[in-house]
């Protein structure tokens, strides 16, 4: 069995974001060689997280309204984690969507729905932040 590791380093522009990675991960399976088995990709930062959706637009919207309507930012005092930083609210954001996504591996390409895409989740960006990714397999 084979081994394979990779980190992809972020820096959002803005506080919270969705970026598609999936791109990124493909492109990593392939420098791999691994064509049977499992991948691992989870966010290394807890505030930010990896998921699978479908990328579209609206549904990024409706990601960021119904987290903030579960963990609102603001106010900050709200939050008895807020003090040398106000980011309580990431934290619950991350928790809410999920640290990690594996998936299957199968003739050298992820073996994913017709539209899955893997993210990744910032909710308290505009600092680097990395995602790892571990592939195992033959």
């Amino acid at each position: 069995m084979k081994s394979f590791r990779k980190e992809l380093w972020f820096e959002t522009q803005q506080r919270r974001a969705y970026v598609n990675i999936t791109p990124q991960v493909e492109e990593t399976l392939k420098a791999s060689g691994i064509k049977e088995g499992l991948i691992l990709v989870n966010a290394m930062h807890i505030t930010a997280s990896v998921f699978i959706n479908d990328d579209e637009s609206g549904l990024h919207v409706d990601f960021e309204k119904w987290l903030e309507k579960l963990a609102p930012e603001k106010p900050h005092s709200q939050y008895a984690h807020n003090g040398n930083e106000d980011n309580a609210d990431a934290h619950l954001k991350r928790q809410i969507m999920g640290r990690e996504v594996v998936a299957a591996i199968t003739g050298g390409k992820l073996d994913l729905g017709p539209w899955e895409q893997i993210f990744y989740g910032e909710y308290d960006g505009i600092r680097r932040k990395r995602v790892l990714i571990k592939i195992i397999g033959e």
